[in-house]
Protein backbone atom coordinates (compact mmCIF):
# COMPACT_ATOMS: atom_id res chain seq x y z
CA UNK A 1 0.00 0.00 0.00
CA UNK A 2 1.51 3.58 -0.89
CA UNK A 3 1.23 6.24 2.05
CA UNK A 4 1.45 9.83 0.81
CA UNK A 5 1.79 12.68 3.50
CA UNK A 6 1.82 16.38 2.63
CA UNK A 7 1.17 19.18 4.92
CA UNK A 8 -0.54 23.00 4.81
CA UNK A 9 -0.72 26.62 5.99
CA UNK A 10 -2.73 29.41 5.51
CA UNK A 11 -3.14 32.93 7.50
CA UNK A 12 -6.29 35.50 6.32
CA UNK A 13 -6.72 38.53 8.24
CA UNK A 14 -9.30 39.35 10.11
CA UNK A 15 -11.45 42.38 8.86
CA UNK A 16 -14.82 43.99 9.48
CA UNK A 17 -17.81 41.64 9.02
CA UNK A 18 -20.63 39.73 10.85
CA UNK A 19 -19.95 36.45 8.99
CA UNK A 20 -16.38 34.08 9.76
CA UNK A 21 -15.81 30.86 7.60
CA UNK A 22 -13.86 28.55 8.95
CA UNK A 23 -14.38 24.72 8.16
CA UNK A 24 -16.84 24.81 6.02
CA UNK A 25 -19.29 26.33 8.17
CA UNK A 26 -20.57 30.04 9.32
CA UNK A 27 -19.35 31.24 12.91
CA UNK A 28 -21.01 34.49 14.25
CA UNK A 29 -18.86 36.62 15.27
CA UNK A 30 -17.79 40.32 14.65
CA UNK A 31 -15.20 39.92 11.91
CA UNK A 32 -14.65 38.03 8.94
CA UNK A 33 -11.95 37.05 7.04
CA UNK A 34 -10.62 38.34 4.20
CA UNK A 35 -9.39 36.66 0.98
CA UNK A 36 -10.57 36.02 -2.62
CA UNK A 37 -12.88 33.62 -2.11
CA UNK A 38 -14.62 33.33 1.66
CA UNK A 39 -11.10 32.97 3.40
CA UNK A 40 -11.67 30.07 5.28
CA UNK A 41 -8.07 29.32 6.47
CA UNK A 42 -8.60 26.46 7.88
CA UNK A 43 -9.86 24.59 4.00
CA UNK A 44 -7.15 25.96 2.63
CA UNK A 45 -4.80 24.75 4.69
CA UNK A 46 -6.38 21.43 4.08
CA UNK A 47 -6.21 21.57 0.24
CA UNK A 48 -2.49 22.67 0.57
CA UNK A 49 -1.94 19.40 2.67
CA UNK A 50 -3.69 17.35 0.28
CA UNK A 51 -1.95 18.99 -3.06
CA UNK A 52 1.43 18.29 -1.25
CA UNK A 53 0.57 14.82 -0.37
CA UNK A 54 -0.30 14.05 -4.02
CA UNK A 55 2.89 15.69 -5.06
CA UNK A 56 1.29 18.73 -6.73
CA UNK A 57 1.32 22.36 -6.08
CA UNK A 58 -0.70 24.74 -3.82
CA UNK A 59 -4.43 26.39 -3.42
CA UNK A 60 -3.47 29.45 -5.44
CA UNK A 61 -1.51 27.95 -8.34
CA UNK A 62 -4.84 25.24 -8.76
CA UNK A 63 -7.58 28.00 -8.18
CA UNK A 64 -5.47 31.74 -8.60
CA UNK A 65 -6.98 34.73 -6.75
CA UNK A 66 -6.47 36.40 -10.64
CA UNK A 67 -9.38 34.27 -12.04
CA UNK A 68 -12.76 35.65 -11.17
CA UNK A 69 -14.91 32.68 -10.86
CA UNK A 70 -13.28 32.06 -7.49
CA UNK A 71 -14.09 35.39 -6.16
CA UNK A 72 -16.31 34.80 -2.76
CA UNK A 73 -16.63 31.23 -3.63
CA UNK A 74 -17.05 28.83 -0.78
CA UNK A 75 -13.87 27.14 0.17
CA UNK A 76 -16.13 24.00 0.62
CA UNK A 77 -16.44 23.51 -3.45
CA UNK A 78 -12.71 23.66 -3.59
CA UNK A 79 -12.07 21.33 -1.42
CA UNK A 80 -14.51 18.89 -2.90
CA UNK A 81 -12.82 19.89 -6.51
CA UNK A 82 -9.70 18.94 -5.19
CA UNK A 83 -11.24 15.53 -3.00
CA UNK A 84 -12.81 14.61 -6.12
CA UNK A 85 -9.27 15.02 -8.37
CA UNK A 86 -7.51 12.95 -5.66
CA UNK A 87 -10.03 10.08 -6.01
CA UNK A 88 -9.50 10.13 -9.64
CA UNK A 89 -6.09 9.72 -9.54
CA UNK A 90 -6.62 6.49 -7.31
CA UNK A 91 -6.36 7.44 -3.51
CA UNK A 92 -8.34 8.44 -0.94
CA UNK A 93 -8.01 10.19 2.94
CA UNK A 94 -6.92 7.98 5.37
CA UNK A 95 -6.62 10.89 8.06
CA UNK A 96 -6.32 14.89 7.94
CA UNK A 97 -5.07 16.42 10.98
CA UNK A 98 -5.57 20.19 11.83
CA UNK A 99 -4.80 23.09 14.18
CA UNK A 100 -6.23 26.87 14.09
CA UNK A 101 -4.42 29.25 15.99
CA UNK A 102 -7.03 32.09 16.79
CA UNK A 103 -7.58 34.65 20.07
CA UNK A 104 -11.19 34.71 19.50
CA UNK A 105 -13.70 33.16 18.82
CA UNK A 106 -12.92 30.14 20.71
CA UNK A 107 -12.99 27.14 18.14
CA UNK A 108 -13.90 24.35 20.27
CA UNK A 109 -17.68 24.59 20.32
CA UNK A 110 -17.63 24.50 16.72
CA UNK A 111 -15.73 21.72 15.81
CA UNK A 112 -18.48 19.25 15.40
CA UNK A 113 -20.24 21.06 12.81
CA UNK A 114 -16.67 21.55 11.01
CA UNK A 115 -15.87 17.59 11.03
CA UNK A 116 -19.22 16.92 9.91
CA UNK A 117 -19.41 19.75 6.89
CA UNK A 118 -15.65 18.65 6.05
CA UNK A 119 -16.15 14.48 6.81
CA UNK A 120 -19.23 14.98 3.91
CA UNK A 121 -16.79 16.50 1.52
CA UNK A 122 -14.05 14.31 1.89
CA UNK A 123 -15.64 11.50 2.31
CA UNK A 124 -14.15 10.10 5.48
CA UNK A 125 -15.27 9.53 9.14
CA UNK A 126 -15.06 11.67 11.89
CA UNK A 127 -12.75 10.21 13.85
CA UNK A 128 -9.93 10.84 10.96
CA UNK A 129 -10.21 14.18 11.22
CA UNK A 130 -8.12 15.98 14.01
CA UNK A 131 -9.13 19.52 14.73
CA UNK A 132 -7.12 21.59 17.20
CA UNK A 133 -7.54 25.17 18.83
CA UNK A 134 -4.75 26.80 19.88
CA UNK A 135 -4.10 30.79 20.30
CA UNK A 136 -1.11 32.69 20.13
CA UNK A 137 -0.74 34.14 23.91
CA UNK A 138 -1.08 37.87 22.46
CA UNK A 139 1.98 37.09 20.35
CA UNK A 140 1.73 38.52 16.58
CA UNK A 141 -1.16 39.79 14.42
CA UNK A 142 -2.84 36.19 15.72
CA UNK A 143 -2.50 37.31 19.44
CA UNK A 144 -3.49 40.73 18.73
CA UNK A 145 -6.84 39.71 16.84
CA UNK A 146 -6.09 40.76 13.20
CA UNK A 147 -5.66 37.04 12.14
CA UNK A 148 -6.47 33.61 12.06
CA UNK A 149 -4.06 30.69 10.98
CA UNK A 150 -4.45 26.99 10.67
CA UNK A 151 -1.98 24.16 9.74
CA UNK A 152 -2.93 20.58 8.94
CA UNK A 153 -1.26 17.52 7.24
CA UNK A 154 -2.85 14.78 5.38
CA UNK A 155 -2.20 11.06 4.82
CA UNK A 156 -3.26 9.73 1.33
CA UNK A 157 -3.34 5.69 0.78
CA UNK A 158 -3.67 4.41 -3.25
CA UNK A 159 -7.34 2.73 -3.48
Amino acid sequence: MKIKVGIGYDIHKLVEGNELCLGGIKIPFSKKLSGHSDGDCLIHAIIDALLGAEGKSDIGRLFPDSDPQYKNISSRILLKKVAQRIRNHGYEVVNIDSILIAEKPKMNPYFPEMKKALCSVLNTKAADLGLKAKSNEGLGEIGRGEAIAAWASAVLKRI
